[in-house]
């Protein structure tokens, strides 16, 4: 009897840029990490082009195929660029083309926009700056700050005599303490009874917990990277996986209880 393979099927995402909130540096960066999720068969981006604030995002514009929307801004204090972006969502949505969205600014005036659209069923994923209001990072499954996006994590110190000094560095991310209290909650809402877990399962519960939470944030390429800095805090086994592969499980350390005085 014929076998018939499974197709593998992937996600068409639809990304809408607001360009009066968005960095055009990071576009290149963010259509990689788009791409680990689906392919961007939509992609439009709305303001007023004709503005010199622009400029940099008509040079990007043709390189990365990226359909841009004209809006004029007729009239101060009335936002033109947000309406027409949430009405041609819409109008996507209702196409029923698409599996997801990607909104990227950093305006919590898409706040509802994102909730809409993940009642729908759609999931949406936000891309702005770390300014961007919590509210509109949670109404997201995932969030991304642009700023870690294409950057290597600065693990390992620079070296030769053009390298910057540790004063000329900017201070980002990678100076946050690792965020242990989440970590730890996330292990314990996904252990089994003898505290182990799965690291996917940790992933997939911190994502829920918190959209915008981000190894690369902290200094890490992954969150297996960041679980391995942590001695002092998680255990790590690594136990035989599918296929040959191997899979990590984390557990937090158990404390000792303290010493009795005699």
């Amino acid at each position: 009897m014929a076998t018939t393979k499974a197709k593998h099927v992937t996600s068409r995402i639809a990304l809408l840029i607001d360009a009066d909130n968005a960095p055009a540096s990071r576009i290149g960066a963010l259509l990689a990490e788009l791409a680990k999720y689906g392919v961007a068969s939509a992609r439009r981006i709305y303001g007023d082009f004709t503005s010199p604030q622009l400029a940099a995002w008509k040079k990007v514009l043709l390189d990365h195929s990226i359909q841009p929307v004209q809006q004029f801004a007729y009239t101060r204090g009335k936002n033109a660029t947000d309406s027409a972006l949430i009405i041609d969502a819409m109008d996507l949505l209702y196409s029923e083309r698409f599996d997801a969205f990607a909104l990227v600014s950093s305006d919590s005036d898409f706040t509802r926009l994102a909730q809409r659209l993940r009642e729908a069923g759609m999931a949406v994923y936000g891309f702005g700056e770390r300014k961007t209001p919590s509210p509109f990072v949670r109404a997201c499954d995932r969030f991304f700050h642009v700023e870690v996006l294409g950057e290597e994590p600065d693990e390992a110190p620079d070296a030769g005599p053009d390298a910057p000094t540790e004063a000329s560095k900017p201070r980002k991310a990678a100076a946050l303490a690792a965020p242990h209290r989440l970590l730890e909650r996330a292990i314990s809402e996904s252990s089994d009874e003898e505290g182990w877990s799965h690291l996917s399962e940790v992933g997939n519960y911190l994502t829920k917990l918190q959209p915008d939470f981000d190894a690369r944030t902290y200094g890490k390429r992954k969150l297996s990277d960041l679980v391995k800095s942590l001695p002092d805090l998680l255990e790590i086994e690594e136990r035989p996986g599918a296929q040959g592969s191997r899979a990590i499980y984390v557990r937090v350390k158990r404390k000792a209880p303290p010493r009795r005085r005699r």
